[in-house]
């Protein structure tokens, strides 16, 4: 690779080049930082700690919220070093890590809300079964499996970038390394392979939607056959789930389900993927939830006591 290129570092151009905007951008995305690893961290905490989490959904849960902190970890500091510093470059090491942790976590999270999707449909659907069907065994297994799609996922992002040459411009017009930007970058016709990077990113993306959509359908509609009190708890429930869906997969199908290309609004979407969403999943959650909020109101008095 290193002989195919001249450019050994890239620019990123960032949200703003104003300096005024950089200095408010810097103290915005710094406290929905702290926001982000707060709740996501105090998520994983009370789903380790609590007796009372024990069951198969705040498994995932615990799981979904530190996929949420690595994954955001993976654009947000960088991103802020870059509001506060005049230098804004990133080698071409780091930019091809960036991506990797970007789609590794980013996979193994759409993977994992499919994985509790499931979870859902056996608890509502088929709940006299729940316990034999999601045991413990069961879980784990679950679980390895949306950490090998996303690392597979991954490694198809990392293959289609690392041999691109790179000879000419060095600028990006965005916060992040991403495949997009980097395939405008390169010096050879890129046709191909950004037909490649819509099949892995928009199929999975827009096929993985539609049956998350579909199967939550099929668990509100067999919600008729609960007691209201089941039916209440089962919507709350439910209500979490599709809304983290909705967050994560619309910003993530505008991005990749196109015809290769960067557009003005690509920066916006991608604030809302990789920044807003991992801050609101843990508040969806906890808001939602009962058992959770009591879980952590009891490790609270637990550690005042």
């Amino acid at each position: 690779m290193e002989s195919r290129n001249n450019v050994t570092e890239f620019i990123l151009l960032g949200l703003t080049q104003s300096l005024q905007g950089q200095k408010i951008l810097f103290v915005f995305f710094l406290l929905i930082y702290i926001v982000t690893m707060t709740g996501n961290l105090l998520v994983v905490v009370t789903v380790i700690l609590s007796p009372v989490l024990e069951a198969p959904m705040y498994f995932f849960l615990g799981y979904l919220s530190f996929m949420d902190a690595v994954y955001c970890t993976a654009v947000t500091p960088k991103m802020l070093i870059n509001l506060i510093y005049e230098t804004k470059t990133i080698s071409l090491q780091a930019c091809l890590t960036q991506i990797f942790v970007e789609h590794c976590f980013g996979g193994a999270e759409i993977l994992l809300l499919v994985v509790m999707a499931y979870d859902r449909y056996v608890a509502i659907c088929k709940p006299l079964h729940y316990m034999t069907i999601m045991t413990q065994r069961l879980c784990v297994l679950l679980l390895l499996l949306t950490w090998i799609g996303g690392f597979l996922h991954a490694i198809v992002q990392l293959l289609v970038v690392y041999d691109l040459p790179f000879c000419g411009p060095n600028v990006i017009d965005h916060f992040i390394c991403d495949t997009y930007p980097l395939l405008k970058l390169a010096c050879t016709d890129t046709y191909i392979i950004g037909l490649s990077v819509v099949a892995n990113n928009g199929a999975i993306c827009m096929v993985i939607f539609i049956l998350l959509l579909t199967s939550y359908g099929v668990i509100l509609h067999s919600l008729k056959n609960l007691s209201k009190e089941g039916r209440q708890k089962a919507l709350s429930t439910c209500g979490s789930h599709i809304t983290v869906v909705v967050f994560f997969f619309v910003p993530c199908i505008s991005i990749y389900v196109r015809p290769p290309s960067t557009l003005p609004f690509d920066k916006s979407v991608t604030v809302f993927y990789t920044i807003i969403t991992p801050m609101l999943n843990p508040l969806i959650y906890t808001l939602r939830n009962a058992e959770v909020k009591n879980a952590m109101k009891n490790l609270w008095n637990i550690k005042r006591k």
